[in-house]
């Protein structure tokens, strides 16, 4: 099958990017293809699993801020729109010793942006939200706007949407490749068929190198690994009495929320075992080792929360060598732009990168967004320089 008439944009990866660029391009009165190779939904990628941290005091860098600020607005829109409860506010808690890089960052961003705030001892948190038990000498940042974004809800919202606008959304087709046409466009090859497209957005996640030259050796996919676990004090795990969290702790940088639609409180660590690999090499079912990692911590920190385990579920990571995200045109040509790889923490910004993306494909290829510091020629973006 070949398109009779050529779209504006073609989006390659309909997850948590790609769906809110579909949207934001057909409401800018685009005509736009997305293509995703698997279901929509699905498990294979970085989207699934329920639901997501969303957090302002950004101790990755505060120049997400800003970013985040936006997110928040366009989460409210993408629910306006659709009727759906896509933003769940519960605050939140970035917490670790008192030198931590997360307590230290959390705190630098709260105050540079002016976000209400508490600092908080161990004590404090514990006695105000009983499920924590942090140990003597942690602080803590919390922070009352945190709180989930129910990841594959929003995906299908944003799809629906886009769909509204008119958006072609293909499930289940693969891209094989694509190529710059002379005067200025794409052709994009899958196995169902041939599209043409003035601008290609690539949003591939795991399989973004594959697609995308320039991303060899900058986007990496690592193995992760989730688990929810009932509460033995249910009340405790509720949205309302349990902030998200993200905590540096001797044994590593973990990060949770609490019982939203699965029964048991979700969490894992960062860079679970640090197992890197193709995206369809990477082996997918957890196991007993997954399970008593996860399982240790939560006695240790959460042990209200350590009871029956009720899931397990694998996703992926794909990582740059300085762990900020990739957004930014090809360098070759200008008509495409690659999106993510997001190391670990860019689901909270799909709505505002839709945006992004949509402002970047279409008009002069500008956003008023600050993008700068998330460049393919920021320095210290290479293999060699992690």
């Amino acid at each position: 099958m070949r398109s009779d008439t050529p779209y504006d944009v073609i989006v390659v990866g309909i997850g948590g990017m790609g769906s809110a660029a579909a949207w934001q391009l057909t409401k800018r009165g685009q005509r736009v293809l997305g293509l995703e190779r698997y279901d929509i939904p699905h498990a294979m990628g970085s989207s699934h699993g329920i639901s997501r941290i969303i957090r302002l005091p950004y101790y990755e860098d505060p120049a997400y801020v800003p970013l985040l600020h936006r997110a928040y607005a366009l989460w409210r829109d993408l629910e306006a729109a659709t009727g759906d409860e896509i933003l769940v506010i519960t605050g939140s808690i970035d917490g670790g010793a008192e030198e931590s890089d997360v307590f230290q960052g959390a705190l630098a961003s709260a105050r540079l942006h002016d976000l209400p705030h508490e600092v908080l001892t161990a004590t404090a948190v514990n006695e105000r939200f009983p499920a924590y038990r942090l140990p003597v000498g942690m602080r803590a940042v919390y922070q009352p706007q945190g709180g989930l974004v129910a990841s594959e809800r929003a995906i299908v919202a944003h799809v629906r949407a886009a769909q509204a606008h008119g958006a072609e959304i293909h499930a289940r087709e693969q891209v094989l490749d694509w190529q710059a046409t002379p005067g200025g466009g794409v052709v994009v090859r899958t196995d169902h068929g041939t599209y043409e497209a003035g601008r290609l957005v690539l949003t591939a996640g795991a399989w973004a190198a594959d697609l995308a030259a320039p991303l060899a050796g900058l986007a990496v996919p690592e193995r992760q690994v989730l688990a929810w676990l009932q509460p033995q004090e249910p009340a405790w795990f509720e949205p309302s009495r349990f902030p998200v969290f993200n905590l540096q702790v001797p044994e590593g940088r973990y990060y949770g929320l609490p019982v939203y639609e699965v029964p048991g409180f979700k969490f894992g660590r960062y860079h679970h075992l640090g197992e890197t690999g193709a995206p369809d090499a990477v082996r997918r079912e957890p196991d007993a080792a997954d399970e008593r990692l996860l399982r240790d911590f939560a006695e240790r920190y959460f042990p209200a929360g350590s009871g029956p385990t009720m899931a397990l579920r694998d996703c992926m990571f794909t990582n740059t060598p300085d762990e900020h995200f990739i957004l930014d045109h090809h360098p070759d040509y200008p008509q495409v732009v690659l999106a993510s790889p997001c190391s670990g923490h860019g689901y909270k910004f799909c709505s505002v990168i839709g945006e992004i993306l949509a402002d970047l494909a279409s008009g002069d290829g500008r956003t008023r967004h600050e993008i700068g510091f998330l460049g393919l020629k920021r320095p210290g973006l290479s293999p060699a320089n992690p």
